[in-house]
């Protein structure tokens, strides 16, 4: 059943028209001023809003357009005793539906209200689809089906549409911000910023200023205001790169905007309210650098609500050809050269390089290989000689008494008794799924059929 919100202050008109709503078959819901009528608008979920223009707490006109910033989907038709064209072009300004003079368009309100469903139905269909769509299109950018990639992308999906802090682990250049991006392309705030900042890129002072702002004269050079990185993410998300480097002066501040949402900006003396989410990234051990005294727990405990930990290139060879593929079409474009394929010699070499840069350092071989490149094929002569002839790995095949054939064996064996049972053996073992999936892929562990 749709629902209706009368905001009248007139008790006797207000019962009057939800009595002749009623009996459409509408639910209705009334306030006698603003203030009750956004305890009812939070309480219940309102179709259309029917709103007189002059309040014992404010004007409707004002109210119409505070309404639609907050609830978009929503429709409002605005009553008035006394009609008067700039108050009905301000009103159609501010989103209203339609605006209407009380008497002379009682006629109009049924109609108009049906027409309002319909326009509320519509929008809350195109929202769905779009939420739908910038979900999809959002994790597009992930390139890689390998199992412990995936693992990670379910997981992300799964904490995007809410507002919780995301604390993104991993080895440097294994694709951070992109997660970052795309968890936010995925959530309520895909319409607002995403503002991304690298912590160890300034000093403590100037990273203080290009977080939180400053007032003019705060300090030598501040010759004007300055919005803040967390200002311009306003109702967005914010990303903390390399959130380890913080300086413990600018952790205590930080925490203080995750538990009030709130900071004071270095010269003022009052507090800036914000509403961003955070997504902060590291490839630091930030326990060891709480037991070193070099990170605060209690700022640590508050970023690490949700933890998603990416796997290292090495431990997804299986996307190197899709990514290099994908940077080959790049760098062509850029460099107006016509790359066509790579050979499979071009991607036998890099799926047997270590890539201690990961992803990153992949992406500036294949953007040098591009350079190099005469032909329509990359080819393995266009690779850095190291990577042409690599060194003997004697390593590969590991000792019976070695840790790492211990832990390969014992993995196996609870694989085999949980019957392939991912999930159980992750539970068994006490590691997270995305972790077991690395190391079934790292050991090449044989699922029981």
């Amino acid at each position: 059943m749709k629902k209706i919100l009368i905001v009248d202050d007139e008790e006797k008109l207000r019962g009057l028209m939800a009595r002749v709503i009623r009996l459409e078959g509408f639910e209705v819901v009334e306030a006698g001023d603003i203030k009750t009528a956004w305890k009812k608008l939070d309480q219940s979920d309102i179709d259309v809003v029917l709103c007189d223009v002059k309040l014992p707490d404010g004007h409707g006109v004002e109210f119409s357009k505070g309404l639609k910033e907050k609830y978009p989907l929503l429709e409002v038709i605005l009553l008035t005793a006394y009609g008067n064209i700039p108050d009905g072009v301000q009103a159609i300004k501010n989103g209203a539906f339609d605006y209407i003079t009380k008497g002379d368009d009682n006629n109009k309100i049924i109609p108009l209200l049906y027409k309002a469903i319909e326009k509320t139905e519509l929008n809350r269909r195109v929202a769905s689809l779009e939420k739908q769509l910038g979900e999809r299109r959002s994790f597009d950018a992930i390139i890689g089906k390998s199992r412990n990639l995936q693992a990670c992308i379910d997981l992300a999906r799964r904490v995007a549409p809410t507002d919780t802090t995301v604390l993104l682990l991993g080895e440097t250049g294994t694709g951070k911000e992109v997660f970052a991006q795309s968890i936010h392309q995925a959530s309520n705030r895909a319409k607002k910023s995403f503002v991304a900042i690298n912590c160890s890129a300034f000093g403590k002072d100037l990273l203080e200023s290009e977080m939180f702002g400053h007032k003019a004269g705060a300090f030598t050079g501040a010759v004007r205001d300055k919005e803040g990185l967390f200002e311009e993410a306003n109702n967005g998300t914010i990303f903390l790169d390399e959130i380890g480097e913080l300086a413990p002066e600018l952790q205590a501040k930080l925490l203080r905007v995750l538990e009030s949402g709130e900071f004071i900006k270095i010269g003022e003396t009052h507090p800036t309210k914000v509403n961003v989410r955070v997504i902060a990234a590291t490839h630091r051990d930030l326990p060891k650098q709480m037991e070193a005294g070099e990170f605060r727990s209690d700022l640590f405990y508050r970023l690490s609500v949700f933890q998603i930990t990416l796997p290292a290139l090495r431990e997804r060879s299986a996307d190197i050809g899709a990514l290099a593929n994908n940077f080959a079409t790049q760098f062509a474009l850029k460099t107006n050269k016509k790359i066509t394929s790579l050979s499979q010699d071009f991607i036998h070499a890099l799926e047997k390089n270590p890539w201690n840069g990961n992803i990153r350092e992949l992406k500036n071989v294949i953007e040098r290989s591009v350079i190099l490149s005469d032909g329509p094929v990359l080819d393995i002569e266009s690779l850095p000689f190291e990577m042409q002839h690599p060194k003997q790995d004697g390593g590969k095949n590991m000792s019976a008494f070695s840790l790492a054939s211990s832990e390969k064996l014992h993995l196996q064996k609870v694989l085999n008794y949980t019957n392939g049972n991912k999930a159980e053996a992750a539970r068994l073992l006490e590691i997270g799924i995305a972790t077991l999936y690395r190391k079934i892929d790292e050991y090449k562990l044989r699922l029981p059929q």
